[in-house]
């Protein structure tokens, strides 16, 4: 059996791409049927493994004398191939296996609910176990493997200590009061922890702890909101990138999140030819353009206030927006943002020092009082992707801020964390799906997670 699993699909493929794969070889294979088809005197089955987004092509003809036993292989069976490997560099494929033996492994039943044609997305999440095997959703978790790789390698490479933060927590980091609670015991919920306790809607200040000791750190985990919205763009539970660097100020912030997203878009470029090429095919035409224009860019930042000013120049020049009460003080539509760096900009841009009063109560507050060191980085097609700031690092500060919001009990640890050694320090929040919707141009969170969880819906 380890022979056998030693040689797989993306082992041929890569060494054909190098050059070193070996005509007339023999192989032994296992994987799925994922077309069958044969004339009556060739057969031809679409091969895939799980190790290749590329299927290999098997051949069986007449003279075989289990071509009748051959021919009978369901779509969606598990086999065992035993061949002669044959390049075909004039064909669409670049190597083809001709079948000697094969072996059934797991027979597929006649009420398999995916067929050799197109099913709707809508159709497909009612079947998430199965989807997997689509070519879609083949491609999505490829491209969302190799992009959660990226990123941790990002950090490590750099010397940053990951952070695993606590999962059920104390704590509504966000303040928005939007939290799955925990619950043991329906007549006495706190009995279990003597405390309320939910699970986390981030990381973020938990992280910040060991920022103060490790300097650059990151946590990457999943992250919950008990929002009842039914968008594309939301979902209840989600996986968030949170690092979090200390002695550094809003423009190291930014110049962090500009080289950490370069990086990762294009490690999946490189990395993920054959599935992005699939999703410019497919999905989204354009996509690979978009994601290395990204790459080439330089990213503007602009004035929170800057950018108002130019909404409201649009709206006086006869441009309509579904919203056209611009002020300053308002938190920007997705539509302010896309018209900001597709129209205005062109590229990506970071909108920096927002009002004090639509942004945390952890962002550090401004010299003029009014605003904090905050960014949003908006890219083309999107709207913001980024959302980071410099902390407060003046106790008093951040004191006065916490009373004000009623939130200082219960988070006096963190308002601690000023005053035992404190220093500057920033960090970003960049949530995982909607990153990976953005890559791959999917359009719906729900086909980019492996099972979605949104309100009304969990049947897996």
């Amino acid at each position: 059996m380890s022979q056998i699993r030693d040689l797989t699909a993306r082992k041929l493929f890569l060494s054909f791409y190098d050059g070193k794969l070996e005509n007339n070889q023999k192989v032994t294979l296992e994987g799925w049927v994922k077309s069958h088809r044969n004339n009556g005197s060739v057969g031809f089955i679409e091969f895939n493994d799980g190790s290749y987004f590329k299927n290999i092509q098997l051949v069986y003809d007449k003279e075989n004398p289990n071509f009748d036993v051959f021919s009978k292989v369901k779509y969606g069976s598990s086999i065992q191939v035993k061949g002669k490997l044959v390049l075909t560099p004039e064909m669409k494929q670049p190597f083809e296996i001709h079948v000697d033996e094969i072996s059934l492994l797991g027979d597929c039943a006649e009420d398999y609910p995916l067929q050799k044609k197109k099913h709707s997305f809508e159709f497909l999440r009612d079947i998430a176990y199965l989807r997997p095997r689509a070519n879609t959703f083949n491609a999505i978790y490829r491209v969302r493997n190799t992009l959660a790789y990226a990123i941790h390698k990002y950090f490590q490479e750099r010397g940053f200590m990951y952070v695993q933060t606590p999962i059920i927590t104390a704590n509504d980091a966000e303040g928005a009061g939007q939290v799955f609670h925990v619950v043991n015991d329906f007549k006495h919920p706190e009995a279990f922890f003597n405390a309320p306790a939910c699970l986390t809607v981030s990381g973020q200040l938990h992280v910040e702890s060991f920022a103060m000791a490790f300097r650059d750190v990151y946590t990457f985990g999943p992250t919950f909101r008990a929002e009842n919205s039914n968008t594309n763009r939301h979902a209840s539970e989600f996986w968030m990138i949170e690092p979090e660097i200390a002695f550094a100020d809003l423009d190291d912030d930014m110049d962090l999140i500009e080289s950490f997203l370069k990086y990762i878009i294009k490690y999946v470029l490189d990395n993920c030819k054959d599935e992005m090429q699939f999703f410019n095919n497919f999905i989204d035409k354009g996509v690979i353009d978009k994601l290395n224009s990204v790459i080439a860019s330089k990213f503007v930042r602009m004035e929170y206030t800057e950018a108002i000013e130019l909404l409201k120049k649009a709206v006086e020049n006869g441009h309509k927006f579904d919203n056209n009460n611009i002020f300053w003080g308002m938190d920007l539509n997705s539509e302010h943002e896309r018209y900001i760096t597709e129209e205005i900009v062109k590229g990506p841009v970071f909108l920096i020092n927002y009002p004090k009063e639509i942004k945390a109560f952890y962002m550090k507050l401004n010299p003029d009082n009014k605003t904090v060191a905050a960014c949003d980085l908006l890219v083309p097609k999107e709207g913001e992707i980024v959302g980071g700031s410099q902390r407060e690092e003046d106790y008093a500060k951040l004191q006065a801020k916490m009373k004000e919001l009623g939130n200082e009990k219960g988070l006096e640890w963190y308002l601690n964390l000023r005053k035992y050694g404190g220093c500057i320090h920033s960090g970003f929040g960049l949530g995982f799906d909607r990153l990976l919707m953005y890559i791959t141009g999917m359009q719906n969170i729900r086909d980019v997670q492996p099972f979605p969880r949104t309100p009304g819906s969990l049947k897996y």
